[in-house]
């Protein structure tokens, strides 16, 4: 009945440990900020990672997330949630690590920053270094083309 972690599971063992990170966010309609702040990631059996955020916006906003990662074998793919303290929506992952080790984009679907509907979304992370990762966030646009408004860079504490 217990599962056994897989080499999947392990690739997310390269995020455990404690992270500082700086965002910066360019909106679709132009609107720029920032965001800094403190990231906790550990191992839950060796089945998730779990990551806790906290951060401040340039504005002075306080803000907390939680994510989880995980990789179901059954589907051949890594899966996932995102819940932030500054949104209503849960954001459900799922992505395919790429070819090249280091890259693992997640695919999701929510709603538009203008809340009038639905789009594509994906964020992806992908490791720079031992001690190093970036998170890019990106929306499809109508045209299908991908908008990257947010490039995250994490560096281990």
């Amino acid at each position: 009945m217990f599962a056994k972690p897989q080499s999947e599971h392990q690739w997310l063992d390269q995020l455990i440990g404690d992270w500082t990170f700086e965002h910066d966010c360019k909106m679709p309609d132009g609107n720029s900020s920032a965001t800094h702040g403190k990231m906790t990631c550990r191992s839950l059996g060796g089945m998730w990672l779990i990551c806790e955020s906290s951060g401040e916006s340039a504005e002075g906003g306080a803000w907390s997330s939680i994510m989880t990662l995980g990789y179901d074998p059954a589907q051949h793919q890594y899966v996932g949630t995102f819940v932030g303290s500054m949104m209503a929506n849960m954001w459900p992952y799922r992505g395919v690590l790429d070819a090249d080790g280091k890259t693992l984009p997640l695919d999701s679907e929510g709603p538009t920053f203008d809340g009038t509907g639905t789009a594509k979304y994906r964020d992806t992370i992908k490791i720079t270094g031992k001690d190093s990762w970036l998170l890019i966030s990106e929306m499809q646009g109508d045209d299908g083309a991908w908008i990257t408004f947010m490039n995250g860079k994490h560096e281990r504490v």
